[in-house]
């Protein structure tokens, strides 16, 4: 049985050039190297998690805001929408989509703060560094062995979709200057070379736009259906007040529910066709030939305008202000920071009183391999279960006080 082939543009990822995986695997009959990739974040351990693992509101507060694994679903789905406008190939931007939030702690960004704090004198906490960790040691699923196994340039997607991470004469870009590189990242490239100088593929860029795409959008509708603030708001900021007025003239006095979903419909459609117009310049003006051409076009090649760019910016300071600190928003981000924290105090004073294996990782190691046990431990637990485990070990309530 042959897999079928579609004509893509000469500087897309081909699955049969792949540069292979860390251990040597037959090739499948039925799918290509990257649909496998995509099959095996979907059946992990770590994608499964994703649906008790929340953006903004902790999952205590309602049951119809998106979590982690109803954001990568929709990022999955622009990207995918972004590879095949683009020729190029979707199995891989999909997969880099799929798995680019497995490593995001509990509690969102909250949770990730104080995770990271809490392992500063051990390295730190990156979410991105933190997939490669899942998806390369701490998924123990297979056989021969740990991880998932995936292809160089899914692995290089989910590391780099935000750009390189080292300059090309050395030394880390703007981005890791202050924080640092994962010391993770820098072992495992040693191991199996990430090129971690280089731009991702124009796959895994895609992958980039579109999460940058789906939680602006979806950032407006959770916080608008949560009362945060009203339609009416977003008119500061010039790019939805454009679309507003749009809806009004269009539909007249139309009901919120209707407007809501009006409104984050056409933010979704005018960010992607800013991509499309942005890249199909960069692209032209490129002319790329192969995917190393991409990788070493000194800037992404797959973006939005300068003027929607413009736009994103003051959507974001909007959201920050209106949303993420939002009074109703502070406490339950508070409480976040205390199970997280006080976790991770407990275990790692304490490591028996995490579950097994975990707990038999940690006694094994002196403090700093310790601490990195534990924070791998908390990172992978949902919110519910880091709930659940402070109230039972540290005596927190449920919720805010």
């Amino acid at each position: 049985m042959s897999i079928p082939t579609f004509a893509l543009a000469p500087f897309a990822q081909d699955w049969r050039a792949s540069r292979g995986r860390l251990f040597p695997e037959p090739p499948s009959p039925t799918r290509g190297n990257f649909q496998r990739d995509r099959d095996r974040i979907i059946h992990s351990t770590g994608f499964r998690r994703l649906a008790h693992k929340t953006q903004v509101f902790i999952a205590l507060e309602g049951d119809h805001f998106r979590t982690r694994l109803t954001h990568t679903m929709e990022v999955a789905q622009i990207a995918r929408a972004l590879a095949r406008g683009l020729r190029l190939d979707e199995d891989l931007a999909e997969a880099t989509a799929l798995g680019h939030d497995l490593g995001h702690a509990c509690f969102g960004h909250a949770g990730e703060e104080v995770l990271d704090a809490c392992m500063k004198p051990y390295g730190g906490f990156d979410h991105n560094a933190q997939t490669l960790r899942i998806v390369t040691k701490l998924e123990r699923r297979y056989a021969e062995w740990d991880g998932l196994n995936l292809c160089a340039e899914t692995l290089e997607g989910l590391v780099k979709h935000n750009g390189p991470l080292l300059r090309p004469e050395g030394g880390p870009t703007p981005r890791y200057e202050m924080a640092g590189i994962s010391p993770y990242l820098l072992e495992f490239d040693e191991t199996f070379d990430l090129r971690m100088a280089e731009h991702a593929s124009a796959e895994a860029q895609c992958a980039a736009l579109a999460d940058d795409i789906a939680y602006n959008a979806h950032d407006i509708d959770d916080g608008l259906r949560a009362n945060l603030f009203a339609p009416d708001d977003l008119r500061e900021v010039p790019f939805t007040r454009a679309l507003l007025e749009e809806i009004e003239a269009r539909h007249p006095g139309l009901e919120p529910q209707r407007l809501i979903h009006e409104l984050t419909r056409r933010v979704i459609t005018r960010l992607v066709e800013d991509v499309f117009a942005e890249s199909a310049a960069r692209l032209e003006a490129l002319r790329p030939e192969t995917p190393g051409d991409i990788a070493r076009a000194g800037a992404p090649v797959i973006a939005f305008s300068a003027e929607k760019w413009a736009d994103l910016k003051l959507l974001r300071e909007f959201l920050f202000t209106r949303m993420y600190r939002h009074s109703a928003v502070l406490p339950v981000w508070r409480h976040a920071q205390k199970v997280v924290g006080g976790l991770f105090a407990h275990f790692l004073a304490s490591p028996s009183d995490m579950s097994e294996p975990w707990a038999g990782f940690a006694r094994a190691r002196e403090e700093a391999g310790r601490a990195r046990v534990v924070a791998d431990y908390i990172a992978g637990m949902t919110d519910v279960y880091a709930v659940g485990q402070a109230r039972r070990l540290l005596k927190v309530g449920a919720g805010p006080d």
